[in-house]
């Protein structure tokens, strides 16, 4: 194992740890990290959907030439 650390969180959500955990046939520390992945994707994709400010757009529709 990987250099590890202790974070602390309530029962309920450890006992939902293991249990997605066991169906998904890894370890809580997996399940833990697939999570942090999921939510920054979903942290992309809002930021990609945004609406470009005016700085953007200029550099997106600069000339190369």
């Amino acid at each position: 194992m990987s250099d590890t650390t202790t974070i602390r969180i309530d029962r309920m959500t450890h006992e939902e740890l293991k249990r997605l955990a066991r169906q998904r046939g890894t370890t809580v520390s997996d399940t833990v990290a697939r999570a942090v992945r999921v939510l920054r994707q979903e942290q992309m994709g809002r930021e990609l959907a945004a609406q470009m400010s005016d700085d953007e757009t200029t550099w997106l529709d600069a000339d190369l030439g």
